[in-house]
């Protein structure tokens, strides 16, 4: 049962470029050899020029006939933000329970939380028929709105208010779940991610630490 003590907040991270310091996907492109294509989408779409669930299915798109085995390789590749261990670990230290939401994918996301002792985690799942990858996305995209309401969810089931709420994020795809937390944290942002935030962080992500929600 999870321990969480009286003053807890609800921490609710990005994956890709916030927890970790690539982008999944362009991990995957890597393999499939259309890494500069899936990067200049991938761009577009943190800056909010594109719609995120139409250039999510373009990028994925790319990675037709990989087959599942890549998952193990892009784990072991995977790196994290300086700083994001030291948070979850103060955060657990804490009884603050954490959440990862990402429009990355749930195959390298879940067992990227189990690593971190993180139990809470939403993101896309790709199909894959006979152990290869189909080149699309298994059920509804979590886009911006479906991380707001994971946020909000999450909250509802720990009986914490959403003045308790913390969302950390780096892309036009994280503005609607920062817009719903108490706390709106930018780090290491787009323009018009670190403009709509609370307040912005760039650095180490631990920065965060020393912002008036976890002081308070």
């Amino acid at each position: 049962m999870e321990t969480r003590t009286a003053a807890a907040r609800l921490v609710v991270m990005d994956i890709d470029s916030t927890l970790i310091t690539g982008e999944v996907v362009e991990m995957l492109a890597a393999r499939a050899g259309s890494l500069p294509l899936v990067a200049a989408i991938t761009e577009r779409a943190m800056r909010g020029e594109i719609d995120f669930a139409q250039s999510l299915r373009e990028r994925v798109a790319t990675l037709e006939g990989l087959p599942v085995t890549v998952f193990d390789d892009v784990l072991a590749e995977v790196e994290l933000t300086p700083g994001a261990a030291e948070l979850v670990a103060e955060l657990q230290a804490r009884g603050w329970p954490v959440g990862l939401v990402s429009g990355g994918f749930l195959e390298v996301a879940r067992p990227l939380a189990a690593r971190l002792g993180i139990t809470r985690v939403n993101a896309n799942r790709l199909e894959a028929r006979d152990g290869v990858l189909t080149g699309r996305v298994a059920g509804p995209v979590v886009d911006r709105a479906a991380k707001a309401a994971t946020l909000t969810a999450w909250a509802a089931e720990l009986g914490l208010p959403m003045t308790r709420t913390v969302a950390i994020g780096d892309g036009a795809n994280d503005l609607d779940m920062l817009a719903a937390a108490a706390t709106g944290i930018a780090f290491n942002a787009k323009p018009v991610v670190a403009g709509a935030a609370d307040v912005a962080v760039a650095g180490r992500l631990d920065a965060v630490l020393a912002l008036e929600p976890f002081a308070a």
